[in-house]
């Protein structure tokens, strides 16, 4: 079932996240895992390929005690890549690939903080890490109960994390801004003492903010105001109106 959530951030906008459903999460589970099952399988049909073309020391060469350490290690090494690919793969893509997967990507979704920051490398492999008991105990059961009976839709590593899924492309909301001292700010011609106010709020903190958030502000505060200006000035992009303004 999908939820609304808003959130406030440090720039008085609040922000109308739809949150995603347990349907549209299971299924970027399994297309993950689709993906996930087709990279094993290239590493086991490359390991054959190779080991097919290796030099083989004759048996007069090798000891049962070389053959058993070798055997070992090759065991070890694919535990470890086979691990890498079915949890490193959630950890590095959500990290690096704004909180998303192929699966998530396919589906329109995505991993953020509470609060909407973006996804850190600490919340991905804490909430990554989780999964590994997720799925052991109960195939992800546990999660999905869990996910139901949640608010914000939050599996067990979510909670842990401080993390919500959400849906990528939903409007955000733009509310009315009360800045505290608007009389500091009066009207002109153009925009009002509250448009002023919130315009002079974005300049100084649009360096702090995600790019992808600081365009979308800016588009929407310019769009307020943009068919007020002079026609000179409509022809600026969005922070250079503002800037003006």
């Amino acid at each position: 079932m999908d939820r609304m959530l808003d959130v406030s951030t440090p720039e008085s906008v609040t922000f109308s996240y739809e949150l995603a459903g347990l349907g549209s999460r299971a299924l970027a589970v399994v297309l993950d895992l689709l993906v996930q099952i087709a990279l094993v399988s290239l590493l086991f049909w490359g390991l054959i390929f190779a080991a097919g073309h290796l030099h083989v020391a004759p048996a007069h060469q090798s000891t049962p005690e070389g053959e058993r350490f070798a055997r070992n290690i090759a065991i070890g090494f694919l535990i470890f890549v086979v691990f890498a690919i079915f949890f490193g793969y959630f950890i590095v893509l959500e990290a690096v690939w704004n909180g998303q997967t192929l699966g998530k990507k396919a589906l329109g979704i995505r991993v953020v903080r509470d609060g909407g920051y973006p996804l850190d490398w600490g919340a991905s492999l804490v909430r990554n890490l989780i999964r590994v008991g997720e799925m052991l105990f109960g195939s992800y059961a546990l999660s999905a109960i869990c996910a139901l009976v949640s608010p914000q839709n939050k599996r067990i590593g979510d909670i842990a994390a401080g993390t919500i899924v959400v849906r990528v492309g939903k409007p955000v909301t733009l509310p009315h801004y009360e800045p505290a001292n608007q009389a500091a700010y009066a009207a002109t011609g153009y925009v009002s003492g509250e448009e002023r106010a919130l315009i002079h709020r974005f300049i100084e903190r649009r360096d702090t903010l995600q790019s992808d958030r600081r365009r979308d502000l800016a588009a929407r505060l310019a769009g307020r105001v943009r068919d007020r200006v002079p026609a000179d000035l409509q022809r600026l992009d969005d922070e250079s109106l503002l800037e003006r303004l």
